[in-house]
């Protein structure tokens, strides 16, 4: 059992309370990896962070036609540097971006991981240990590191969405040509196979992505453009069409990014709302990863004609069914 500086005469109940306050700080990450098609690698990526006591893995969700791999983990703040560390020492080993083709914009091997305050942890905490990542990034791996969101450095780049613009290349000619995109950690030139890395602190996002009877990507860019904030649509959301090879369908691929504002239901009457002016019919939607209970009612896999999952969505409800991380 670790010991948490109990002295002789000291008050064990003190301790005891402090065992308690250290265990109820948590915090989320959902990196989102380059590779949605070898499930060996996945397979040894989620071992790699299954490994770490005092973390857990909650879900994987991967896409063949995105090609990538989401993980949800939520674990004590020192646990999870560990974890997050390790997943993309891993991934720069077995990973080779030059290698990849998918749907989803993407940087790097690791094309992000965000920092999101759980329990008992603020997002000035979650700014601290994004730093932390990427120094470490930085320095031991040199993978190129950006700062996003609230742990952005530079204003101009504090979107996630102006990281990634243009892809791989575009991001390497801004490297070359201007002092503004320097990153915040590591060096100055993309790393050979593992490209660069995103890094932040944030509030809880919901991807969220619906799937229209429709082969027409013309159509899923306009949807799009039409209910995303930067189009003048909902706010708190960002969207873009996505055609999905596999299936020969396309998809409206969106992210809430404040539920609070625009809530699953919404979203999904605005897609349905501007589908019906093409005549086009929804077949199904889906969830990315999990949804804060706050977010969720279960009259929701009706009504938005949610893809079965397997099991429960809520995150809450996963955490606490989990053996790896008692709460």
């Amino acid at each position: 059992m670790k010991n948490f500086g109990v002295k002789k005469g000291e008050n064990i109940d003190e301790a005891h309370e402090y065992g308690k306050l250290m265990a109820d700080r948590l915090v989320e990450s959902v990196p989102n990896i380059s590779e949605g098609r070898d499930q060996a690698v996945i397979s040894e990526l989620a071992a790699g962070i299954q490994a770490i006591p005092k973390v857990a893995l909650l879900d994987i969700h991967s896409d063949p036609d995105h090609n990538r791999s989401v993980f949800t983990i939520v674990g004590e703040p020192e646990a999870m540097s560990k974890t997050l560390f390790g997943l993309v020492r891993q991934a720069q080993s077995l990973l080779d971006i030059r290698q990849h083709e998918g749907e989803h914009p993407r940087i790097g091997v690791v094309d992000v991981v965000p920092w999101i305050p759980f329990r008992g942890v603020t997002m000035e905490d979650c700014v601290t240990y994004a730093n932390d990542l990427g120094a470490r990034v930085g320095q031991e791996l040199e993978i190129p590191v950006f700062l996003y969101e609230h742990a952005s450095k530079v204003s101009s780049r504090t979107k996630l969405e102006i990281i990634r613009r243009g892809g791989l290349s575009t991001l390497r000619a801004r490297m070359n040509i201007s002092h503004e995109w320097y990153p915040d950690y590591g060096p100055s030139l993309l790393h050979s196979t593992a490209g660069a890395i995103a890094v932040g602190a944030r509030f809880f996002l919901i991807a969220f992505n619906v799937v229209l009877k429709s082969a027409d990507l013309v159509v899923a860019a306009h949807i799009a453009k039409i209910i995303r904030t930067s189009g003048g649509g909902l706010p708190e959301v960002k969207a873009m069409g996505v055609f999905l090879t596999a299936r020969k369908l396309v998809q409206v691929s969106m992210n809430l990014t404040d539920y609070r504002v625009t809530y699953l239901r919404m979203v999904f009457e605005a897609v349905k709302q501007e589908a019906q002016r093409y005549d086009v019919d929804i077949l199904e939607s889906e969830i990315v990863g999990l949804v804060p209970r706050a977010a969720w009612d279960d009259t929701l896999f009706n009504d938005l004609k949610l893809r079965p999952m397997g099991s429960d969505p809520v995150l809450e409800s996963r955490l606490e069914q989990s053996s790896d991380l008692q709460i």
